[in-house]
């Protein structure tokens, strides 16, 4: 027999979210689906769960997401899977599956799950959003996807946001740097802090990202990546950083901005936001992945994408502004309080709601007094009032529930003229 009286919660790591914060997430995802169709994207929905090997072959098997971080299990059919823990390599997978016509240009809103120290505005199951561009290594594209991100967190309210950028390379500059960084990294092993005297031969370059003192001493001495960087990588860097300028976002270079994952080539960007503690300041970024569509299978295709965790940049603009995020109205613009006992709200609210009015009204037949509590809670602009006399004569009062003069707040309507009336006066 089961105990009924476990009060159960949502795992650590993970929250709820109800109104009325709710009603900022769909402002943002709202705001962020009007920039990327603004952009020429349309959305991409794919499986919350993918191959293990999908993430193994893009991330990097070594990474600390996967080999740490991923939720994996085994199904009923004994394949293994994997949580989706981040968003570009699934939506290269279905470009991969389903060869749509390139330049594919996609945009998802997902949740994402990484076992990990929860932390301010990120979660074990955190939510993300972000684009992705298939199919051209054009540097414009390059610049197109920044400028989205950029724009997008101004429309949101950000203002103190900063873009950092950084060139990977393709195989063969970034093969031969990290040989010249792994020389430089073995001659001051001892000198990294404890986690990286362990690993930093499995992947040199996680010791550039490395916010330990120690680290960040060594490679401050050593190799920086830009350097090296091939005539090729060189060009198609410059015409990154030239198209910014001329559209007067300012990028600043941070040579050891590797991001986390391997797919990552030439671009990598990074956007930081002041109002956060430093530790925790990064709000989205991304980059170019010019080998990922070839590693899960396809045909070799340029990419370049990023992505935002939704509760980050909420948790960002909060520090910047008090004032919600408001960019979509849903309040409501009547509230039905019917007191005659006959259930006359069901069809006034229908009415309203068939003519693109927001409507709710009150249930169980509560009081009127009740009733205009609920009213007044709901923000909506206008009660109706119905009650046997209003029904008796074919009438509905209307309340104005934010005028402050009370004279003037009331007045009656047919029954049958409700609507009009109602959308005329929203438009004062």
């Amino acid at each position: 027999m089961s105990d009924t009286s476990t009060t159960f919660q949502a795992p650590i790591g993970t929250h709820d979210v109800l109104g009325p914060e709710s009603g900022q997430w769909e402002n943002l995802i709202a705001c962020f689906a009007d920039f990327a169709y603004r952009y020429g994207f349309s959305l991409a929905i794919t499986p919350m769960f993918e191959d293990v090997g999908v993430f193994n072959r893009g991330i990097g098997q070594n990474s600390e997401v996967a080999k740490k971080e991923m939720y994996v299990f085994e199904d009923r059919g004994r394949r293994l899977f994997a949580l989706r823990p981040e968003g570009t390599a699934p939506i290269v997978r279905a470009f991969v599956q389903h060869q749509p016509t390139t330049p594919w240009k996609a945009w998802y809103v997902t949740p994402a799950f990484r076992y990990e120290r929860p932390q301010a505005g990120r979660y074990r199951q955190h939510h993300q959003l972000g684009v992705e561009v298939l199919g051209t290594d054009d540097p414009a594209v390059d610049v197109e996807v920044i400028t989205l991100a950029w724009r997008f967190y101004a429309a949101i309210g950000l203002k103190s946001v900063r873009l950092l950028v950084n060139s990977m390379g393709h195989d063969e500059c970034r093969g031969a740097y990290v040989a010249i960084l792994r020389d430089h990294l073995e001659a001051n092993s001892s000198m990294l802090c404890d986690e990286h005297q362990k690993v930093w031969r499995e992947n040199p370059l996680r010791v550039l990202d490395c916010k330990k003192a120690s680290c960040i001493e060594v490679t401050s001495r050593g190799p920086m990546l830009p350097d090296h960087l091939c005539d090729d990588c060189r060009g198609h860097f410059d015409a990154v950083l030239e198209g910014l300028k001329s559209l007067g976002i300012e990028a600043s270079l941070n040579p050891r901005l590797v991001r986390g994952f391997d797919y990552y080539t030439r671009t990598t960007f990074e956007f930081v936001a002041d109002a956060l503690d430093g530790a925790q300041n990064a709000i989205g970024g991304g980059g170019r992945y010019d080998k990922l569509a070839e590693q899960l299978g396809g045909k070799p295709t340029s990419g370049i994408g990023f992505g935002s965790g939704i509760e980050r940049l909420l948790l960002a603009r909060a520090a910047e502004n008090d004032e919600p995020l408001r960019l979509v109205n849903r309040t409501l613009d009547v509230f039905v309080v019917d007191t005659t006992g006959e259930d006359v709200a069901t069809v006034l609210v229908d009415a309203l709601r068939a003519a693109g009015l927001a409507c709710d009204r009150a249930y169980d037949r509560r009081s009127m007094k009740s009733q205009m509590k609920v009213a007044d809670k709901s923000g909506a602009r206008f009660a109706l009032l119905v009650g046997p006399q209003e029904l008796a004569a074919g009438e509905v009062t209307i309340r104005d529930l934010r005028s402050d003069n009370f004279g003037q707040a009331q007045q009656k309507a047919g029954r049958d003229d409700v609507v009009a009336v109602i959308a005329n006066l929203l438009t004062k």
